[in-house]
This record gives structure tokens, sequence and C-alpha cells, in this order.
């Protein structure tokens, strides 16, 4: 049975849906999932996807969404791993050493073969890549972040190499739905080796979300609108950058969710709580026509 609203529903106008977990469990959608997103489309309640995805590339990602049933299409779906391919543009980066999966990789590079090996490491990303994140692999992002890399010829090397995370989760839920480190406790272990601070580019910084935001335009979100953001991690979709920019934070009971996380010491309690993003949706839809604009 779904658990009470803990406050008044805001005024919702657009939402920001989180994927693993809230949409996608592995390969499958959660339940009603797909139906939920096409009673959105068909109320035209503007959203947008937002995930912190950094195993696949987002192509790789939107097939799988495409396969279980979810009607996403690109153009809605947001990455951390399409904001670490932005941030390198806008940085110049030229040879970052990545422990990321191959098809991560290759959307941050846009394909592009990297620059002679000769040419020393310009900054190091970081985000879910089990079978990289080892020690020999975290001894080399270390060596190059306090510019002790032996592996280039080229002695010019870089003495502000920046540590860059995907996205800095504590932990996931694995396919087998038992949780699982997420590349979180591998970033503070770099950052307390080096003595850098990571810069986070996913969920849940303001600067994602705000990024986003600005993508929907002036019929579908006014500057005094409310967005909604759906996810199944108080921390690593409903934290920091969601409650600096006071979005009504909803946490689902799906995915990575264990009962008590809602009350948890270290994070700010929801706005509300849903057994499901169908659960959701049948809430925002079946409330007062009045929150929402019939005239998109």
């Amino acid at each position: 049975m779904a658990a009470t609203v803990p406050k008044a529903r805001a005024h919702v106008q657009a939402l920001l849906i989180d994927i693993s977990g809230t949409l996608l469990i592995g390969s499958l959608p959660t339940p009603g999932a797909a139906q939920a997103l096409a009673r959105l489309r068909e109320a035209r309640v503007p959203f947008r996807f937002c995930s912190n995805t950094s195993k696949e590339s987002t192509s790789v990602l939107h097939k799988r969404m495409l396969d279980a049933g979810i009607d996403a299409r690109l153009p809605e779906l947001w990455t951390s791993i399409g904001a670490v391919k932005n941030v390198l543009k806008s940085k110049g980066l030229k040879r970052p050493y990545m422990l990321l999966s191959q098809s991560a990789k290759q959307e941050c590079t846009d394909g592009s073969p990297y620059p002679s090996d000769s040419q020393p490491y310009d900054s190091v990303i970081i985000g879910l890549a089990p079978t990289l994140l080892n020690y020999e692999n975290l001894n080399t992002a270390f060596r190059i972040l306090v510019c002790e890399d032996t592996s280039s010829s080229n002695h010019h090397r870089r003495d502000d190499v920046p540590l860059i995370a995907l996205h800095k989760a504590r932990y996931l839920e694995a396919s087998d739905h038992a949780l699982s480190l997420g590349p979180g406790p591998f970033v503070t272990a770099l950052e307390n080796a080096s003595g850098k601070s990571a810069e986070i580019v996913g969920k849940p910084t303001r600067l994602f979300f705000e990024t986003v935001m600005k993508d929907f335009n002036s019929e579908e979100l006014g500057p005094n609108d409310v967005v909604a953001v759906i996810g199944d991690d108080v921390h690593a979709d409903l934290g920091e950058g969601a409650i600096e920019l006071n979005l009504w934070r909803v946490l689902v009971k799906t995915g990575k969710y264990r009962s008590g996380d809602e009350a948890r010491a270290d994070a700010r309690p929801p706005d509300e709580m849903c057994d499901s993003f169908a659960d959701f949706v049948d809430r925002l839809l079946g409330s007062s026509t009045s929150q929402l604009r019939t005239d998109r």
C-alpha cells in the first residue's frame, strides 16, 4: 500500500525522471512504467530522462529502454556521459585517462583516436567500470593526478590535472537485485590519496539539473513552475542540487531503495514517497486538473 504523502503536493508542471531503478531494473521495466509514460505524453506533461549511467553510452541506454518497451526519445535523454563530454570540450582536455566502459569512452571522445602516446594525460575520468576499478588502474590514475605518471615519454606534464567523476553514488543495485559498490568509494579513494576534489558532472549536482531544465521551452516550463525529480536514491537522485533548486523530490520504492532510506540521518527526507513511478503518475494525473496546464 502506498505511503502517505508527507506534505501537500506542489503544483508540478514538469518532470525529471531517473532511469535505472525507477523506470528499468536491469533490462526490464518497473511495473506500469511504460504505460505511465504513455499517459504523461497523452496529458502533455513535459519530462526529461536523467541518468547517471557510466557503464554504457547514451545510445546503448536508449536502445535498452526501447527494447524494454519504454517510449524514450533520444533528445529527451540526459546522461552524465554527455555532461563529461561537454566538460572535456569546454576545458580543452585532449587526452583523458578514462576508467569507463568502451562505449562510454567512445561517446566522450566522439570516437576520435587519442593523441600520440608520447603526450601526457591531462585529466582523469572515472565512472562505473567494474572490471577497470582495480589497484593497477587506480594507481595509474593516482600517479597522473600527482604528476608522477611514468607512462609518457614527455616530461612536460601538467601540474593541474583534474579529477572528473561522472557521479559519486556509493552503491547501486546489481542485476541480481543485491546492492553493489558504485563508483563513489573509488572516487573518494583518489580524492584522499591525491588531495584533489573531484568535479562531479552528473546527478545530483545543481549544474546538471539546471542544464537539463534549460532544455524545456517556455511553453513547457515557466519561470515559476515547479519541477519534480523522481528517483530511487535519496542521495544520488534527490540530494544536493535537487534541494538547492527547490525541486519537488519524489522517492520511489523500487530499484536500490531499501526500507528506511527516507529517514536516513545523512539525507533530507523526500517531499513525497511512492511505491513506484507508475504510482506517482497515477497520483499526478489523478489530482486536480488545475495542477496541470491543459493548453500545452
